[in-house]
């Protein structure tokens, strides 16, 4: 499943928890990174990575805070939609 190789023939075309845990069961590595917007969660999600976190360090990251204990679910609903939206394949 990770992105290093090129999907088995059958594979899932969106990958979900079920199929995390069968990784696991196999002993495969998965591949997690995180997205805030529609732009990077498109590119990672061609590259072939499993699932897309969509982190509260948004508030680092994206929106300048020194810490993310100011950042709201009002923060991450745009940037979980935009992702979500984006990802055709990944877990997010």
């Amino acid at each position: 499943m990770s992105a290093h190789t090129s999907p088995a023939p059958g594979a899932p075309k969106r990958v979900r928890v079920h199929h995390l845990a069968e990784a696991k069961a196999r002993g495969e590595k998965i591949t997690m990174l995180t997205a805030y917007d529609g732009v990077t969660a498109t590119i990672l999600d061609a590259a072939g990575v499993d699932t897309l976190l969509v982190g509260d360090s948004i508030g680092n990251v994206m929106h300048g805070h020194t810490s993310t204990i100011p950042v709201t679910v009002d923060d991450m609903i745009p940037a979980a939609r935009a992702v979500a939206r984006a990802a055709k394949r990944a877990l997010v």
